[in-house]
């Protein structure tokens, strides 16, 4: 009778344990939690480097000098001069994101580049003594610029194209001797454009991203007042300018993807 009562006490044990074990409560502050998805949108702000090439077509330098000297229109046919740039720039840039359906990204930035891109070429001058010519100096101090971008965002990747307006500070100079008198012509000039451009971006860690970015600026036509202060002689020459500048950045997403 005894191992009877024995064998039901713990028949009903191990029937009752799993049971309360099932009626035990889940501790859901214990489980682990998904970690929330990386989104692009974001301001953020940065500095990048990089490389410039530039071409400036000066006409008519020729003109300029000649006409001056002589005081009269005596200069024939048309000269344009074609300088080639390049050199560094270097600078910082601002924008916002927002990553929207769910992978495509617009946003707007605003950037500015100094830079040392410096070139000449020389022009002869047929009216004046054997061998004289005149130096054709640009250089381009700085290039701002606001764009609208998009883009398409793979996790931390981005794949943009970009384009807006543009301005070049520039400064040109006119150099050498004519009938045997020194002249150095100079001018300032801020050249409005546009610019196109697109590039790739990789958010690395935390906050903070870099990039690899091509730009293209076109400055078109613009008249530049050159002045001769020693010679007391001015004219206009036209100018014509383009930019492509490729520069590596990394920026710092103040409300960042995690």
């Amino acid at each position: 009778m005894k191992k009877l009562l024995v064998g039901a006490a713990l028949c009903s044990l191990s029937i009752a344990g799993p049971a309360r074990a099932a009626d035990m409560p889940i501790n859901v502050a214990n489980a682990p939690l998904a970690a929330p998805a990386f989104t692009w949108t974001s301001c953020y702000l940065g500095a990048h480097a990089g490389g410039g090439l530039g071409s400036s077509a000066v006409t008519d330098p020729v003109q300029l000098v000649q006409d001056s000297f002589l005081g009269a229109p005596v200069t024939t046919g048309v000269t344009t001069a074609n300088v080639s740039l390049s050199g560094v720039v270097a600078g910082g840039q601002m924008g916002c994101d927002y990553q929207f359906a769910p992978s495509w990204v617009i946003g707007i930035e605003g950037a500015a580049s100094g830079s040392n891109m410096k070139g000449s070429t020389s022009v002869g001058l047929p009216l004046g003594l054997p061998g004289e010519t005149a130096l054709v100096t640009a250089k381009t101090d700085f290039i701002p610029s606001v764009t609208a971008r998009f883009g398409y965002a793979v996790d931390r990747w981005l794949l943009y194209v970009k384009g807006g307006g543009a301005l070049a500070g520039d400064e040109y100079s006119i150099t050498g001797t004519f009938t045997g008198v020194p002249f150095d012509f100079e001018g300032l000039d801020s050249h409005y454009g546009w610019t196109a451009g697109g590039g790739i971006e990789w958010a690395f860690s935390g906050s903070w991203s870099a990039n690899l970015e091509y730009d293209y600026y076109q400055f078109g036509h613009d008249s530049v007042l050159m002045s001769d202060s020693v010679n007391v002689l001015s004219g206009l020459v036209d100018i014509k300018q383009s930019v492509q500048i490729v520069k590596a950045g990394v920026n710092f997403h103040i409300w960042g993807g995690r």
